[in-house]
This record gives C-alpha cells, structure tokens and sequence, in this order.
C-alpha cells in the first residue's frame, strides 16, 4: 500500500504526495511523487495516465511538506519526484536530500546501443 497525503491550497487547488515502491531500488525503496493539480482525482489521474495504473490515495497519513509544496508550485509541470529516504538505514532520513527530478527523467527510456 502506498503511504500519501494532500494539502489543500487557500486557491482551492491541491497538492498530492505519494511513496510508491520502487522497482529499481534495493528491498524497501520507494519513491515520492508530488502533483499540483485542481483536485485529488485530477492529481491521480495524471499519475494514472503515465503509466503508474494502481495509484490509489487512501487518507492523509503522509501529507506534503511546506518545503515540497514550494518545491512542486515553481515546478512548470507541477510534477516531480525523487527517492524517498528510508527510516533505519545507514544515512536514511539524515542524509542529505537529492533534489527534485521532473517526471520525464523518470519516463525517459535510455538511447539505443549500436
């Protein structure tokens, strides 16, 4: 199950975060996305539409941060992503953060080998 959130803004508008598990990463990893979009449905569907099927938001346990909405408001696409931190490991949440990817780095195919 995905762990998630959503804020509301005073413009009506939301933003979405989701941890999804990675299937790159080692046992445990995941992947935060944020999505700005008018409403929930909206902000999931978008996730749905590129490829992400099983996307569900099931409460608010793991809402956006202040420092993500800043970060997914200045973003063109109001779609990003990075690795989440995971709790336990050798420089988990401690470490410093990576920063912030726009979802087509995370959709691009690598080029062909001649």
């Amino acid at each position: 199950m995905a762990a998630g959130g959503f804020c509301k803004l005073p413009n009506g508008t939301v933003v979405v975060a989701l941890n999804l598990p990675s299937p790159a990463a080692p046992a445990g990893g995941s992947v935060r996305f944020l999505v700005h979009a008018p409403n929930r449905a909206r902000a999931l569907t978008r996730l749905r539409n590129l490829g992400l099927r099983s996307v569900y938001l099931r409460g608010n346990a793991a809402p956006p941060t202040p420092d993500e909405i800043t970060a997914v408001l200045h973003h063109p696409d109001g779609l990003i992503w990075r690795t989440a931190p995971v709790a336990g490991v050798p420089g988990g949440p401690e470490r410093a953060q990576e920063l912030w990817h726009p979802i087509r780095a995370l959709l691009r195919r690598p080029a062909p080998q001649t």
